[in-house]
């Protein structure tokens, strides 16, 4: 043995090829941590001290290669100034040329995920064997940094500008296929022959019929663009991309500036170009806030495993209800594997969401992702249904009626009939108390909320909320279910609209109140928009649908009359009053009409704006930082008493289910985030200074003053996101 460490190990094989082992101990992966860099380090000093090695192989003995750096040092590094981030790269660098310079052939050998420093560190070799199944990338733009470890300066050389590009700004992952047509790697075989192809590929090396030393020679000079085609490579990209990425993403287009830079230099110059653009992305509140939301997804993860862990098999589902939502999560459920009974008690009801799925599964063909065969199978999987006849055999069943605490009450309590003793029963109730729909059964242990959200098939987040007598065995089995879909399950308790609908509709109220003052609701959606949302708050609620608001608003100033309760008429209930129900009728805040997709395009209509003037008490001048301010308080305040209540168990889950489930800005990192981000104590005293002039609405809460008067944060200073 060459060297040995707790996460690599190196040793000389028979015909004189070192193979060196990426094996992280205690980890189910390989990352490079600060403490792996160490060991890489000290294992190529062993391996420059030895005489007649013929190659090196890098393998990796866990299912994947190396995921990349270790996220979870990134804040706490990042925390540094920039001198120290440059210093820190370039050193990494150092050690990367190290291995580049080595005097024989090199490869290394991918059997799974090379990602972001794993992909970089292959790239140092002279040769790359990749498995079937394995996948390469650089995600680095996807945390608001770019790949810093030489991905920036040695992808182009290898692959060409314009597909180095499209990779890094893009930060996909790319399977063994793509990898080999633009030549990122040499060879693609099966996985149990990985090892034999690289060493097969040093044979060919060291006989001559491979020129390792014309590979590097090509990675360490200039690109070969002359001044046009560098144009053309990096000023259209630029402009593209920059229109994909938006004004809030800086990484993508920054690191095609680095690229670009870098082309007309030798390796190590280029490669401090390359470093100091990483330490100036890493300081930014973007590239903080990415990071962030990466450790929290890792945390909600994490804990749906736990529930996971626990939980008893489903196997065979059924959903009640066959309208758009109830066709999405059949199709959802079909799609990823469980068989789902659907059950109406229409035949055109049942159609409808039989329509709803092929429609799905259609546009999945035309762009290629599945056969017909496969289509055909997903659609076997859904089995419509009148009665309950086979439901004594579900495992699970969704609830997804109308919105009606009666009719759902009613539902349930005759599906419970039906079913056998241990099946699970969730409600993708919105926001009627999952208490308040238990009342009536007789097994509430087994009754547990299950929110979707619309459309099921790509909005990621589903809320399972936990009531009063939920048992722990229903969470888990229906955490376990949300995951088999394909979904982030995040557990609530129980209370009126849960967590997003909860702190969604303070939102709204800040929106109605501007309304109120005579602010162009058009103006408070570009602000809104250019702040980061997807869709400012009058075009959320055409597509939420303006019945489907007033419904969920009347609960929500039920459960909570003296933050949410309406005085007098608000320009909502003008728009349902008219008939105007949004996206659905194709007219609401917005006229729509039908592109040449058929999707629904948003227009003016001076109609809308002269209804809404009924509602308007005064003429007000705010600015734009003063609307941001009336919209956030009231979201990022309710996110801090469901905190402080327990109604979600930590800021992570908090954070991120804003982000999934409504579209949160990301790159602001969640509502708590952003608090931390403007300073609680500097957040309260906006806050009291709106609470000061429209009510408890803006209030913040005792806890939330303490916090601001002892200096405390959501989250650490240095990494700690739970």
């Amino acid at each position: 043995m060459l060297y040995q460490g707790d996460a690599i190990r190196m040793a000389r094989e028979a015909d004189n090829v070192v193979v060196l082992t990426l094996d992280l101990k205690a980890e189910s992966i390989n990352k490079l941590s600060s403490q792996v860099i160490g060991e890489l380090q000290e294992a190529v000093t062993a391996l420059e001290r030895e005489s007649d090695v013929a190659g090196l192989v890098i393998a990796s003995a866990k299912d994947v290669f190396v995921v990349g750096a270790d996220i979870t040092e990134f804040h706490a590094m990042f925390a540094k100034d920039e001198a120290f981030l440059v210093d820190m790269n370039m050193q990494i660098h150092a050690l990367f040329n190290r291995i580049e310079d080595l005097g024989f052939p090199t490869v290394t050998a991918i059997n799974g995920l090379a990602l972001g420093g794993g992909c970089e560190l292959c790239l140092t070799t002279d040769f790359r064997v990749m498995a079937e199944g394995a996948q390469i990338g650089l995600p680095e733009t996807k945390l608001g940094i770019l790949p810093g470890w030489g991905g920036c300066v040695r992808l182009p050389r290898l692959i060409g500008a314009d597909n180095a590009v499209e990779w890094i700004a893009g930060g996909s992952q790319n399977d063994a296929g793509s990898a080999f047509k633009v030549a990122a790697v040499d060879a693609v075989v099966p996985g149990d022959q990985l090892l034999d192809a690289a060493r097969d590929v040093l044979a060919k090396a060291r006989a001559g019929d491979l020129d390792y030393q014309a590979r590097r020679a090509e990675k360490k000079a200039p690109l070969k663009l002359n001044a046009v085609e560098q144009m053309m490579a990096f000023e259209t990209a630029k402009g593209y991309v920059a229109g994909k990425a938006g004004p809030h993403y800086p990484a993508p287009v920054e690191a095609i500036r680095v690229i670009q830079k870098g082309a007309g230099e030798e390796r190590e110059r280029a490669q401090q170009i390359e470093a100091n653009a990483f330490a100036k992305l890493a300081k930014t509140d973007v590239c903080y806030n990415l990071v962030g939301l990466f450790l929290n997804d890792q945390l909600v993860k994490k804990r749906a495993k736990q529930y996971e862990r626990d939980a008893r098999t489903v196997d065979q589902t059924a959903v009640l209800g066959a309208g758009i939502m109830g066709g999405g999560i059949a199709y959802q459920s079909a799609y990823k594997g469980t068989p789902i009974l659907m059950k109406d008690i229409k035949s055109e009801a049942l159609e409808l969401g039989l329509k709803e799925a092929r429609k799905l599964l259609t546009k999945q063909l035309e762009r290629g992702k599945l056969s017909q065969t496969r289509l055909a199978e997903v659609l076997s999987n859904i089995r419509p249904t009148l009665s309950y006849g086979d439901f004594g055999e579900v495992d699970l069943v969704v609830e997804a009626v109308v919105e009606n605490p009666k009719i759902k009450g009613a539902v349930l309590k005759e599906v419970e009939a039906a079913v056998g003793e241990e099946t699970i029963l969730a409600s993708n109730t919105s926001t009627i108390s999952i208490d308040r729909l238990a009342a009536n059964l007789s097994r509430p242990q087994n009754f547990c909320g299950m929110h979707f959200f619309n459309p099921v098939h790509r909005m990621p987040l589903v809320e399972v909320i936990r009531g009063e007598h939920t048992s722990d065995a229903a969470v888990a089995a229906t955490v376990a279910y949300a995951r088999k879909m394909g979904k982030t399950p995040i557990v609530v308790n129980d209370c009126p609209g849960f967590l997003v609908n909860r702190v969604l509709f303070p939102y709204f109220g800040g929106f109605s109140r501007l309304v109120e003052l005579g602010i162009d609701f058009e103006r408070t959606d570009k602000i809104m928009e250019r702040f980061g949302w997807p869709m400012g708050p009058a075009y959320l609620l055409d597509v939420v649908g303006i019945d489907t608001a007033v419904h969920a608003s009347e609960v929500m100033a039920e459960g909570f009359p003296e933050r949410m309760g309406q005085d007098g008429k608000s320009a909502i209930q003008v728009m349902l009053d008219n008939q105007r129900l949004g996206q659905k009728n194709g007219q609401g805040f917005y006229r729509y009409e039908e592109d040449k997709k058929g999707k629904p395009k948003k227009l003016h209509d001076d109609e809308a704006h002269r209804l809404v003037a009924e509602v308007k008490r005064e003429t007000r001048e705010l600015d734009d930082d003063e609307i941001i301010a009336r919209m956030m308080v009231p979201l990022c305040l309710e996110t801090v008493r469901c905190l402080e209540e327990g109604i979600v168990g930590s800021p992570a889950e908090a954070d991120m289910a804003l982000i999934y489930g409504i579209g949160f800005p990301p790159f602001r990192g969640g509502a708590l985030r952003y608090i931390d981000a403007m300073g609680c104590a500097e957040f309260v005293a906006l806050a009291e200074r709106l609470a000061a002039e429209l009510g408890a609405l803006y209030a913040p809460t005792e806890r939330l003053r303490e916090m601001a008067s002892r200096g405390e944060r959501f989250y650490a200073e240095a990494g700690d996101d739970a």
